[in-house]
Parts: structure tokens; sequence; C-alpha cells
């Protein structure tokens, strides 16, 4: 039997293919065999039936505690942005003490601060754009350099975003576990299905970002 997917013959897409994430929430559903297959465990005896129902209790249990973990991760990738805000306004400020920075630069972290918007792709890109700026600034202006306390404030904005990074890591390995729990049948399956639950969309990186990614930076 000849492989499946043979990379020696194709077929071979040569343009290339991007891949996106998907930006849809799929709602978990079960069929009337669900139905039967509870049914049936009464009808061989009670005590398969209560066993069953003490697993979905611990099934809803588990998707309860997950949902709290995908909370919890997200609440980290918005601690970590709020650092960055922080370290941004910081450096900012720094600029400005040598040149004249442009002030929508404050305007922009102000923004971010109050927290402008829910949506971590949105504040992420925006992020990189006041960071953009500030960057230009230092390197344009070789005094700057010199400035220790703005150079260990770049240093952290470096490492504050490497934790951002991570922390969408951790926050899409969760959101994973979550879509694959709540298709596991039958407990969770079915208590999904019961309590109206869907699958969860990962971390997606805006369109300004993506487009940036394929530019040449050397």
């Amino acid at each position: 039997m000849a492989n499946e997917l043979d990379e020696m013959t194709g077929p071979i897409a040569e343009e290339g293919r991007d891949a996106n994430v998907i930006n849809k929430q799929i709602p978990i559903k079960v069929g009337v065999g669900s139905t039967i297959f509870q049914v049936l465990l009464f009808v061989l005896g009670i005590i398969p039936g209560l066993i069953f129902l003490l697993v979905k209790v611990n099934a809803g249990k588990y998707l309860s505690q997950l949902q709290q973990k995908i909370q919890q991760a997200a609440s980290q990738i918005d601690n970590y942005m709020e650092q960055r805000v922080i370290i941004l306004q910081n450096a900012a400020k720094l600029v400005e003490k040598g040149i004249d920075l442009d002030k929508s630069t404050f305007t922009e972290i102000a923004k971010l601060r109050a927290g402008g918007s829910e949506n971590f792709s949105e504040q992420n890109a925006a992020l990189e754009e006041v960071s953009k700026k500030i960057n230009v600034a230092f390197e344009a202006y070789p005094d700057l350099k010199a400035h220790q306390e703005l150079a260990d404030a770049m240093q952290q904005n470096s490492y504050t975003q490497r934790e951002i990074t991570a922390a969408r890591e951790h926050y899409n390995d969760v959101v994973m576990q979550w879509n694959a729990a709540v298709y596991e049948w039958p407990a969770k399956q079915i208590v999904a299905a019961k309590r109206g639950y869907t699958t969860r969309v990962p971390f997606i990186a805006s369109k300004e970002t993506k487009e940036k990614a394929r530019g040449t930076f050397f």
C-alpha cells in the first residue's frame, strides 16, 4: 500500500499556503445516541446509571475548573500587557527629556493604560506601534543610548514582550485542553452540550502584525 501522504510525489503547493486561525465558536451537540446510552445504563441497573451520573458530575466540575483556568491565563496576558504599557510610558517620558517626542505617543499610551481594547491582538498591535516609535527615537539619537535608565527600560520592554508571548502560548494550551475536553464522549461532551458550551478561539495575531512578519527587516 502506498503512503497516503507522499512527500516525494506530491501534490506540492509551490506557491505556499498561509495558515489562519478561524474565529468561530462551535456549539457542542450530542445526538439521540447519547440519550439512548444513558437510558440503557439505567435499564441495565440502577448502579450503572448512578455511577454515570457521578461521572457527569465530575465532568461538569472539571469543565468549570477549566473555564477558570482559561480566565486565569487570559488575565496573565493582561497583566503583562499592563506592565509593558507602564514600561513604555516611563520610557517615553525619559525620551521626551532628551528630544521632543511626538505627543500622540503619550495619547496612545494613555488609551492603552485605560484599557482601550478588549481584544488581545488589537492591544498587542497598539503596543508594538508605540514601542516602534520609542525605538526609532532611541536609535536616532546616540545621546539617548548613554542614558542608563532608558536603556534599562528598553531592555525591560523586550523582556516583557517575551513574557507576553509565553503567556499567549500558555493561554492557547489551555484553550486546546478545553476544545479537546468538550468533545470527550460520553460524559464531558454530554455535559458540555447540556450547558450550551462551545469551543473556544485561541489567540489570533492581528492583520498588521502578520503583514509586518512577512516584511524585510534587514
